[in-house]
């Protein structure tokens, strides 16, 4: 729980220095680590040059040529910002245009672009449920979603993490008429295995309940043709929407809801983070447009992708560290104590390895981790290099 504020002024900083000794002692101070070159598959840190596994750019598509040249292409015609929110000084030609690609790429009516995915569930949660609603949530669903479920007022109860039993057993035991919603990624970001989507979507359907899947880690990486982890499944006509992100394996920035053309109208008129926030700038559209364009005429990327994703799982194995179910690139190395999985990150970045340690409250308590996320334009060489620290890392803190 945050502190009560003080009411003065010198009270409230005498109030932060002590918050930031208390996160100290608790080794959950976060510092930002600046990088001096583009993210990438190496990038330049403290003036060195050191291999990155902590990175979303699942494809590599940040730094893509195409990507860069659409950005400064509607840079140099429509500026630098939006001006406004949409409704209020009218959109732009990449805005809709982007919307139009995302409803093709996933197979919907309509599409409704937002400024990030953490503005997608702030707006998108509220304007489906109100105080006399129920939410049922996955436990370790991303913190946009579950302040979403908050800002509602709707009534949340939590489900055991992928447990479609205790789910079922939620709905079974509430009024049936009541509105429900029940809310889950599709990729779970820290642990990166899938939520059971086959079993909870005609779960939802039989108890007469709404299902929001985000799939941020989904889009562009799961799937026959990287559509995400509904076409991973074979849902992806099954739900009338479902958001996602652009700042993963699309390589730039903001967020979407694709569904069905009321859908969109109503998000349009109903979600406030739509409403009352400036549009992106142009730059971010038109680099998504070609960044879809990319995903659909380099396949090749995601075969990469998940080639080196089977070659470091299997490493890690291997080597005998302890991870979760990941069935995605996302590839957590489970340590336990926070304190000690700062000391391997800080030693994995010595042997020129950036690799992040995540702790409480991003995740459960005595559940702190390395992080580990690979993409398409890691080498194997990098992979091989990447382990041989992870051993040495590992075997250094006992944890192997």
């Amino acid at each position: 729980m945050p502190p009560t504020l003080p009411t003065s002024g010198s009270e409230t900083i005498v109030m932060f220095k002590q918050v930031l000794s208390d996160l100290e002692a608790c080794h959950q101070l976060r510092r930002l680590r600046p990088i001096e070159s583009a993210t990438g598959p190496v990038i330049q840190l403290e003036g060195r040059s050191v291999i990155l596994l902590a990175s979303n750019d699942y494809l590599g598509l940040a730094t893509h040529p195409a990507l860069k040249q659409a950005a400064v292409a509607a840079t140099e015609q429509y500026g630098v910002g939006s001006g406004a929110a949409r409704l209020i000084s009218g959109t732009l030609p990449p805005h809709t245009e982007l919307e139009a690609a995302l409803a093709t790429f996933k197979g919907t009516e309509a599409a409704l672009v937002f400024g990030s995915g953490y503005l997608a569930n702030l707006g998108l949660i509220p304007a489906l449920m109100g105080r006399d609603g129920l939410i049922l949530a996955d436990r370790l669903c991303h913190a946009s979603l579950l302040d979403g479920c908050r800002l509602s007022g709707a009534e949340l109860r939590r489900y055991r993490h992928g447990d479609v039993a205790h789910l079922q057993s939620l709905l079974a035991k509430r009024t049936s008429s009541r509105k429900t919603l029940i809310v889950t990624d599709g990729v779970f970001s820290m642990d990166g295995d899938l939520a059971p989507l086959p079993d909870i979507v005609p779960l939802a359907e039989r108890y007469g309940a709404t299902l929001l899947v985000d799939d941020a880690h989904g889009t562009g990486v799961m799937g026959a043709s990287g559509h995400g982890t509904l076409e991973h499944f074979g849902l992806k006509d099954c739900l009338s929407f479902h958001m996602g992100t652009l700042g993963k394996a699309l390589g730039t920035s903001g967020a979407y809801v694709a569904g069905t053309a009321d859908c969109i109208r109503y998000m349009m008129n109903r979600a406030r983070t739509f409403l009352f926030s400036t549009a992106p700038p142009p730059a971010q559209a038109a680099a998504t447009i070609a960044a879809l364009a990319v995903l659909q005429t380099e396949p090749e990327r995601r075969v990469r992708l998940w080639e080196n994703r089977e070659h470091l799982f299997a490493g890690l194995k291997k080597l005998g560290f302890r991870t979760t179910d990941s069935a995605s690139p996302i590839m957590p190395v489970l340590i336990g104590d926070a304190g000690r999985a700062v000391a391997i990150a800080e030693r994995l970045l010595q042997l020129g390895v950036y690799a992040t340690a995540i702790r409480p409250p991003t995740v459960p308590k005595e559940t702190s981790r390395i992080r580990l996320t690979v993409t398409s334009e890691h080498s194997k060489a990098h992979l091989d290099e990447a382990l041989a620290a992870l051993k040495t890392a590992g075997q250094d803190a006992g944890v192997i």
